[in-house]
């Protein structure tokens, strides 16, 4: 049974690498990334419905008025990384996206546990943490010195300026994972119902990124969404939605039963082998990037600090 929950650790964090490479079907149809992720939080939010509904898990609403405004407020990185991933894959490619969001998401859930923030223990520094940390640096520069020489014909040029600035956003996407996690940790504590937290989580992600969307509509600062390509979009451009709520699902339940470290050791490491299996074979329409030695090099980098910080 241990085995099965390991498993299905790994699995959800491979999900999490398909949501965001299948995302951009959904992009290509809509004409928008705002809208795009509009409709895949929206996705998420019904079949997390659906499911509080059937575990009759919706009467944790009541407890509402006892919670902090704040402690609602995780659902507010779910549209930036999801967006994020929109704008960067293509630009960056599947295994150096990846890489930035898990290099942001390991120094971020550093600061939270050495300086005891959101409610969660401090931790003390620790030779395992500095050598894990040293790691995802070393593995992520690997990676993207690596990208532009693995780089298809006809992908995107930027300028020194701009590479910086999508790499920028590429590490603050993956630091507000921790950040929500921790948030809903501490709604979970006062509702008591894993998976109401994730659809109050969804619904709140869902609502931003829409008055996102019709603000910058409004200041024709992005195209208004197509409804009619959708139906051309093949059936995995809708995966999205099932890939987040699954996650969100996933990880709130496994991290009771074998712990948060080892929960989120394996999301990312599945997450990563994912996005480097769809950066090598171009799956899902994305351009191929080949995963030469240096990149694989990164790579191993990567996912060898990341287990370190969360394991030692």
């Amino acid at each position: 049974m241990h085995t099965a929950l390991l498993a299905a650790a790994l699995l959800v964090g491979c999900l999490l690498a398909v949501q965001a490479s299948v995302n951009l079907q959904l992009n290509s149809a809509v004409g928008t990334p705002y809208g795009a992720s509009t409709i895949q939080l929206g996705v998420a939010t019904g079949l997390l419905l659906v499911l509080a509904v059937g575990a009759g898990a919706l009467g944790a609403l009541g407890k509402l008025p006892d919670v902090e405004p704040w402690q609602l407020l995780g659902g507010l990185a779910s549209p930036l990384y999801i967006t994020s991933g929109i704008l960067l894959f293509p630009r960056l490619g599947a295994l150096a996206a990846v890489g930035l969001f898990v290099t942001g998401q390991m120094f971020a859930s550093l600061a939270l546990d050495l300086f005891g923030l959101l409610g969660l223990a401090r931790k003390d520094l620790s030779v395992g943490i500095v050598a894990g940390a040293l790691a995802v640096l070393v593995g992520i520069v690997v990676i993207i010195r690596g990208q532009k020489a693995a780089a298809p014909a006809g992908a995107p040029r930027m300028s020194p300026v701009g590479r910086v600035g999508w790499l920028g956003l590429g590490i603050l996407a993956g630091a507000v994972l921790p950040v929500q996690g921790a948030v809903n940790a501490q709604l979970r504590a006062r509702l008591d119902e894993p998976i109401t937290v994730a659809v109050i989580s969804f619904a709140v992600a869902t609502l931003t990124i829409a008055v996102v969307l019709l603000v910058l509509y409004a200041t024709r600062r992005t195209p208004k969404p197509k409804i009619a390509p959708l139906k051309k979009m093949p059936w995995w451009g809708w995966l999205g939605g099932a890939c987040a709520a699954a996650y969100v699902t996933g990880t709130f339940l496994l991290m009771p039963s074998i712990g948060a470290a080892v929960t989120i050791a394996l999301t990312v490491t599945g997450q990563q082998l994912t996005s480097a299996l769809i950066d090598h074979r171009g799956l899902f329409r994305l351009p191929q990037r080949t995963l030469t030695a240096p990149r694989l090099t990164g790579l191993a980098l990567l996912i060898a600090g990341s287990l370190t910080i969360q394991l030692v």
